[in-house]
């Protein structure tokens, strides 16, 4: 007799824990199939739920009953009996080619085809696209292999387990495993109170216009057209942020498409269209590309009063200097050049170019950490762990989340500008280092996005707190609000401290034939202008 709070049918008892938070708190948003699903199910005698959970939990819909073994299950057929009355499985769906192919292994398909088949040893995938060709109309597997003593079971009711999916998790790249690492102990998440308001979707058609968009994406990765996708995508438009914004780099995936096909004209078209962050930049390209250089200068231009983030405003500086020199203009006052704190070694060859120079540079009282950006990120999500976790509407709406949804949004900051602006006047009062190790103490191994536990122990944050002046955490932690996506990304890799003198340097290490990357030029250039100690260290081997 099965007992669900037996260790082996954790996966069951967590399905059912995704169940009553759906209706508990997603209710609203169910049609009369999802609801009597989550009805029904609790139903179910126990190895019939236990069996429908591990197949909604496997890659695919068709399965061999044959290959079905769970011992906690136990009996297959028996287990299938409940489902296939209910129709959330059935027997003898038609099967492509395709399908067939991935559930038949190389000596099946050898032995059911083999008068299709020519000679030679061939690979299974060899095997399957000989085969593929010559059989194009979808069969039971009883009419595709009739001596094939099998019995197949099918899910019926996958897309209906995906929306339910879609509703908890907010997306549909996570899955039930989730629970799974999360009942193991294996993954820790803050506990974030989950209102009404909290939810990822607020209304039925928010989780329809997220799965069109899917269903479009998934046409065009399969081999649909872009006239075919717009078409199919229609005149769509949403109330959610979330969903826009997915819909918008939507958009901007298919002008790049059309942009490498060479077709210029629909490609700019389409990336006006578009307010996806990065279209600008392409527009000018195009442009160029086109020979239209004084209508590209005037969105340079443009782009430069007013740029969305450091980078679009670095790239719209150069265009304009190769446009203004094409179309006979003047040069525009250059950029102060960067003047770099430049470390030349040779040393030994490594494995590890950045941890050779680590090993050189330390001295007893001195330490050398290879950190690149999980240091600095890593004091902010300390310091600002409340702003950060804050439960505002659509930043959490289930208890497995690393981070809040808005983490990458425009607005993230400004949502949150009161909360961030008390933590960081914590950098003022000198209440920051008392607050950073209450945090790292109360928090410690909990997920977040900006804190990996494993590089910032208690040890390397008391050498950091006793050598980086809070003028410079608040600096970088300002410059992170500014755009969290793009400026987590390009910091110094190695960090030095002098704890007895209070005091510290970044270093930046580039090994033989590499060079500073734009992210990393930016980094530099924000440390210089505040005085921050950063060395860039270039590194040829001995031998």
């Amino acid at each position: 007799m099965l007992n669900l709070d037996a260790p082996e049918l954790y996966y069951l008892a967590n399905f059912r824990k995704a169940l009553d938070w759906l209706d508990t708190h997603h209710r609203d948003l169910m049609d009369d199939a999802e609801l009597a699903f989550v009805a029904n199910f609790l139903q179910l005698p126990l190895p019939s739920q236990a069996l429908l959970v591990r197949l909604v939990m496997r890659k695919g819909v068709h399965f061999r009953a044959s290959k079905l073994r769970y011992a906690e299950i136990g009996d297959i057929a028996t287990a299938a009996g409940a489902l296939l009355a209910s129709g959330w499985l059935i027997e003898h769906a038609a099967l492509t080619f395709d399908e067939l192919g991935a559930l038949l292994l190389k000596d099946e398909l050898a032995t059911h085809f083999a008068d299709d088949l020519p000679g030679g040893n061939l690979k299974k995938s060899e095997l399957l696209e000989h085969l593929h060709a010559l059989h194009t109309e979808p069969r039971s597997l009883a009419d595709w292999c009739p001596r094939l003593d099998e019995r197949l079971l099918s899910l019926a009711i996958g897309p209906l387990c995906d929306r339910l999916r879609l509703m908890f998790f907010g997306n549909l790249a996570q899955d039930w495993s989730e629970f799974v690492l999360a009942d193991l102990g294996i993954f820790r998440y803050e506990q974030v109170p989950i209102t009404p308001g909290s939810r990822g979707f607020r209304s039925r058609q928010d989780l329809d216009d997220y799965l069109h968009l899917r269903l479009c994406r998934e046409a065009f990765e399969a081999g649909m057209t872009v006239p075919e996708v717009l078409q199919q995508l229609g005149d769509f438009a949403s109330a959610s942020a979330h969903i826009n914004e997915r819909h918008q780099r939507l958009l901007l995936q298919l002008a790049q498409h059309l942009e490498r096909a060479g077709e210029l004209d629909s490609a700019l078209t389409l990336y006006r269209d578009t307010r996806a962050l990065g279209s600008r930049q392409r527009q000018i390209r195009v442009l160029e590309r086109l020979g239209q250089d004084a209508e590209a200068l005037a969105l340079v231009e443009q782009v430069l009063e007013a740029p969305l983030n450091a980078e679009e405003a670095q790239l719209a500086g150069r265009a304009r200097t190769r446009l203004r020199r094409r179309l006979g203009l003047p040069a525009a006052p250059k950029a102060a050049k960067l003047d770099e704190d430049r470390l030349d070694l040779r040393l030994p060859r490594a494995a590890s170019v950045e941890l050779a120079v680590a090993a050189h540079l330390a001295e007893p009282d001195a330490p050398v950490h290879y950190v690149e950006n999980t240091l600095i990120c890593g004091l902010f999500g300390l310091l600002c762990w409340e702003a950060i976790f804050a439960p505002l509407p659509g930043a959490f709406f289930h208890p497995f989340h690393t981070g809040p949804v808005d983490l990458h949004r425009a607005d993230f900051h400004t949502r949150r500008s009161e909360l961030f602006a008390a933590c960081l006047a914590r950098l003022d009062d000198g209440s920051y280092r008392d607050a950073m190790r209450r945090t790292h103490a109360e928090k410690f191994g909990i997920q977040s996005p900006f804190v990996f536990w494993e590089l910032l122990d208690a040890e390397r944050l008391e050498q950091a707190l006793a050598c980086l002046p809070p003028a410079h955490l608040a600096a970088w932690f300002r410059r992170l609000l500014a755009d969290i996506r793009e400026n987590r990304a390009g910091m110094p890799d190695l960090i030095q401290f002098w704890p007895r003198e209070g005091r510290y340097r970044m270093i930046e290490v580039k090994g033989p034939g590499d060079r500073l990357q734009d992210n990393q030029k930016r980094w530099l250039a924000f440390c210089a202008e505040h005085g921050m100690p950063v060395s860039v260290c270039y590194v040829e081997w001995l031998d």
